[in-house]
């Protein structure tokens, strides 16, 4: 959350942007592109062991979060309504702070970034996703999950206009690692695989995750290209609640794309700290179509995106894309 912040660590020479649900916890980014992927997957049909204590008490705990969570009204799956409107004003603004800030300073940790605005970022190339699971998850809820990226792929291809598929397999450069407590050597083995050269600080980050952070997404540019999504490794706890679960699947698939910012002026929004809503609403759809337009490109700068997002939100009212 999902349940904070988006910060970096180092995790090569020159960072890109990298993006973590999280409260005060840092995450990866680097440049270089990765080697292709190894298939890493146990199979289906192999029984899930039984969940250690530590597991257990982690989906204990994450139970009582979105229990808490929902008693208090939060964790919206409407996606906004008349409680929640927003003005072309206040998608201007909230696609500035979330698509062109970062949070935190970058390889710095908890250090806050400056405030200044950075350069666009997204995909060019084709997105191909694949859901990927630890040995602890059962059958039943690797079906559930495969399904529910599947079902959410689609459905930000058809906002975005952009290529976006799911099961992928061995071609994939989105990978969405659905792992609890007792896969973390499986959930390093597979990253290691995936990023060859990562740094140790970056995947420390994934050997010693708190319980705060419950998910994350990591997205990789090209080798000479600070701008341009290549690949992405999203982890998504096994030990979440349903719909804690969906709601990490929705925020970091989404983010993996190129929104890497909250700002708490977001409403209605995923890109918030505040959970008020689980999963992606209707301004996040917005958003994502802004960032997909032909018409924003890779290190784009603010001063000179926003009279092209002017024209976009403007023709958003007549149903032009």
């Amino acid at each position: 959350m999902r349940a904070g912040g988006i910060i970096k660590a180092l995790c090569g020479a020159a960072g890109i942007a990298a993006l973590v649900a999280c409260t005060g916890t840092p995450a990866p980014h680097r440049t270089t592109q990765p080697t292709g992927p190894v298939a890493l997957r146990p199979p289906v049909s192999a029984p899930a062991p039984s969940p250690s204590g530590r597991s257990q008490n982690l989906a204990a705990h994450y139970a009582r979060v979105q229990a808490s969570l929902l008693a208090q009204s939060l964790l919206r799956t409407g996606g906004g309504g008349v409680d929640t409107p927003y003005t072309d004003t206040d998608m201007m603004r909230n696609f500035e702070a979330i698509a062109f800030h970062d949070e935190y300073a970058r390889d710095r940790g908890l250090t806050p970034a400056d405030g200044r605005a950075g350069g666009l970022r997204k995909w060019t190339v084709p997105v191909r996703m694949t859901a990927e699971f630890g040995a602890s998850v059962p059958a039943a809820q690797r079906s559930t999950d495969a399904a529910m990226v599947t079902d959410y792929a689609a459905r930000l291809a058809r906002v975005t206009g952009h290529p976006i598929t799911a099961d992928a397999g061995a071609t994939a450069n989105f990978h969405v690692l659905f792992m609890g407590e007792d896969d973390r050597g499986q959930a390093i083995d597979r990253i290691s695989a995936l990023v060859p050269n990562i740094s140790p600080a970056a995947l420390d980050l994934f050997r010693a995750l708190p319980r705060s952070i419950h998910c994350l997404v990591v997205a990789f540019s090209g080798n000479n290209d600070d701008y341009t999504y290549r690949r992405a490794i999203a982890l998504i706890r096994s030990e979440h609640p349903d719909l804690l679960r969906q709601s990490c699947v929705h925020e970091e698939l989404a983010q993996g794309l190129g929104l890497a910012n909250d700002s708490p002026r977001a409403r209605p929004s995923i890109f918030n700290d505040d959970d008020e809503f689980a999963l992606l609403t209707t301004q996040d759809e917005e958003l994502l179509r802004l960032l997909y337009s032909p018409r924003l490109t890779p290190g784009m700068g603010f001063d000179i995106a926003r009279p092209i997002l002017t024209q976009l939100i403007a023709e958003r009212h007549g149903g032009s894309s």
